[in-house]
């Protein structure tokens, strides 16, 4: 799965955001989205810096759904570190009290940020890349947390062909990234297919025109690990409903 990813770039006091996903980051951390369970005071994320010369030091932060910078109700301790070339330390994101006020019968989304901060250059006009990830971060509530033997909710899901298009339907409390769309378990994905992140008891519009999908639809999905299962669906006239015995082949 890909990282968000941005680079920050100075040459003496001007600076500017460049879009690259070609170069390797300094500081990375072990996971490409976090779970933060109602149960848990805090989650605790392993980072490292990959520099074997040089220390950098490490930001993070939360946005919200809006991608706005927060400090309630989760924040980072610490907010920045450093960390030593080859070495690795970790970043705790904690719950405050006004976690409680969250919709406790639905995920609620944020977002992680961790910016790379290098050292300063003793070189003038010397060109200086720092590269930020930003992961997805969802809070699930006690009362919604399923057991390890639960059939994943993403079987849930069905779809709605209307005239052309395609409704996606996500009738539990959870969110769901659909990244790839294909006709069959057989055919190649759907070329330019956009990925889309359906809220919890939410439907949108799949994006792609209904004739692309056939009557045997694959759908893949990214789990909490990051793992891309897919979702195969049967369909009987407009509706289309998961086949549990395909679901995650």
């Amino acid at each position: 799965m890909k990282l968000n990813t941005k680079f920050i770039a100075g040459v003496g006091l001007a600076s500017c955001v460049l879009s690259s996903t070609n170069v390797l980051a300094a500081i990375s951390m072990d996971r490409t989205r976090i779970i933060f369970e109602g149960m848990q005071k805090s989650v605790s994320l392993n980072v490292a810096n990959n520099n074997k010369q040089l220390p950098y030091l490490a930001q993070g932060w939360i946005e919200n759904e809006k991608g706005e910078k927060i400090t309630s109700p989760l924040i980072v301790l610490p907010p920045i570190q450093r960390i030593e070339p080859a070495k690795s330390s970790q970043v705790k994101i904690e719950a405050l009290p006004a976690i409680n006020s969250l919709p406790q019968d639905r995920e609620s989304l944020f977002y992680f940020n961790l910016r790379e901060i290098p050292p300063k250059s003793d070189k003038p006009n010397t060109l200086q890349i720092a590269l930020q990830t930003r992961v997805k971060l969802f809070y699930r509530p006690k009362a919604i947390i399923s057991g390890p033997n639960t059939v994943p909710w993403q079987q849930k899901l069905t779809l709605l062909k209307e005239g052309n298009s395609v409704t996606i339907n996500n009738p539990t409390p959870y969110y769901v990234t659909v990244i790839e769309a294909g006709e069959s378990n057989q055919s190649a994905p759907i070329k330019d297919f956009k990925p889309i992140m359906l809220a919890p008891f939410s439907e949108q519009n799949l994006g792609v025109n209904s004739h692309q999908l056939g009557n045997t639809p694959v759908l893949t999905y990214v789990n909490d690990y990051g793992g891309r299962p897919n979702l195969t669906f049967s369909c009987q006239g407009s509706t289309c409903h998961v086949d549990p015995d395909a679901a995650e082949k």
